[in-house]
């Protein structure tokens, strides 16, 4: 008996392959990855896991290269996760994103200025760009980058319309080299991440990415789910062990 129901569950799933155009499946299943790996990315980001984000970053940048992943929804979340790379990296002055030599939190507030349509709550996107270029000043002064620190503030003032008092105040910390001047404690880099991680927050209420999560947690929730797992791991295999893998660097 149970070597027919095998049968017929094979019989059926072999059916099911005939009657979908593969392609179009694919297409389907790519799309869902590239949720998935938008959904991690954000994890990765409101955890401050700095490592995981990079490698995460590195398998989303991939999938994103599919033909498949064309339209505004997936041109907003690589632009959000691009946003997000420089934020991550925003105190790492010598890493450049862009070939003019830019510092990370300097190209962010270029991503955020087109990000603008995904953020309904206009004070919430003044608020960041507030925070990207105080801490693009603050972060240099920290690294004891003062040039730099006078190179960030003028391109902002070049490209934004902001304050009259806050370019003042700025210009006053960096000529002073107030390196914890008390407005830069108050509008920090750890407030910059919150309010980055709050915009997060209301993207995904709006544009859920959790369907591949959905699905992986009913599997683990299930008794038969967890049993096929369990036999997955646990199956025979002509194959060498992934450590003895070729593909394996070796020392």
């Amino acid at each position: 008996m149970e070597g027919q129901s095998n049968s017929k569950v094979t019989t059926n799933v072999n059916n099911s392959e005939e009657n979908v155009d593969f392609t179009k499946a694919s297409s389907v299943v790519i799309k869902w990855t590239f949720d998935f790996m938008f959904l991690s990315l954000c994890r990765c980001f409101k955890e401050d896991k700095f490592d995981e984000f990079n490698e995460t970053l590195s398998t989303f940048e991939a999938i994103s290269l599919n033909p498949s992943l064309k339209g505004k929804p997936y041109y907003e979340k690589t632009m959000i996760c691009a946003f997000l790379s420089r934020v991550m990296h925003g105190k790492q002055l010598d890493i450049q994103f862009e070939d003019d030599g830019i510092m990370p939190l300097v190209s962010a507030a270029k991503i955020w200025s087109k990000l603008e349509c995904t953020v309904e709550d206009k004070s919430l996107f003044k608020d960041i760009v507030k925070l990207l270029i105080v801490q693009s000043v603050g972060v240099c002064l920290e690294k004891g980058q003062t040039s730099s620190a006078s190179t960030a503030l003028k391109w902002f003032k070049n490209n934004y319309e902001f304050s009259q008092n806050l370019g003042v105040k700025l210009s006053k910390i960096v000529a002073d080299m107030e390196t914890y001047h008390p407005f830069l404690m108050s509008v920090s880099f750890s407030r910059l991440r919150e309010t980055v991680q709050t915009y997060l927050d209301l993207y995904l209420k709006k544009n859920p990415s959790d369907y591949l999560l959905k699905e992986a947690t009913k599997v683990l929730q299930s008794p038969q789910g967890i049993e096929s797992l369990e036999g997955m791991e646990t199956s025979d295999s002509c194959l060498p062990d992934a450590a003895n893998s070729p593909t394996r660097d070796t020392e």
